[in-house]
């Protein structure tokens, strides 16, 4: 599944299998960084505003956000660095003010999603008490009722649901 992508990731029809795209996903679209890549590991980085560095460093760091429109967040998880320029680290995983799924896919309190405090350990204890996942539709509720905020609270600044369903594949689906 495609960062972009925010289908049903349990949904096994054939529509389901497409692209469905979301109102979040068409409100905060991820967008690469074009040929830039993290000077440390390699990978190409996702576009993010100024915006978003300002509300995800740890306070004493904000200051050292140059001024600038547009940033790159490199989502490797083996790579420490955060966020980059052309050819220039800018700031890492300890200068942001919270653990990042993207970055800690293995840290089951780390948030994969920001606007709603959504964490691998929540959605796998929804899923363990109930037998099944809620969260994309509650995601997804909170989006249509205009409380989505992905550009700024989501390190990648862009849609979470993609990181979301990622998540809810890890876990079997089973009667509680």
């Amino acid at each position: 599944m495609s960062d972009s992508c925010c289908s049903d990731p349990k949904d096994s029809s054939k529509a389901s299998k497409e692209v469905v795209t979301e109102s979040c996903c068409n409100l905060h679209p991820p967008r690469t960084c074009g040929p830039e890549k993290c000077p440390k590991c390699g990978a190409l980085g996702k576009t993010v505003k100024r915006i978003t560095l300002g509300a995800l460093l740890k306070p004493d760091r904000r200051a050292n956000i140059p001024i600038q429109d547009e940033f790159c967040f490199c989502g490797t998880p083996t790579c420490d660095v955060a966020y980059f320029r052309p050819n220039e680290a800018l700031f890492f995983k300890d200068d942001l003010s919270a653990a990042v799924g993207l970055k800690e896919p293995d840290n089951p309190s780390s948030l994969v999603c920001y606007c709603f405090g959504w964490t691998p350990e929540k959605i796998h204890a929804e899923i363990k008490s109930t037998g099944k996942s809620t969260v994309i539709d509650k995601i997804k509720a909170q989006v249509k009722s205009g409380n989505c905020y992905c550009e700024v609270t989501n390190p990648q600044g862009s849609c979470c649901l993609g990181n979301v369903s990622q998540v809810i594949k890890r876990v079997p689906l089973s009667a509680p």
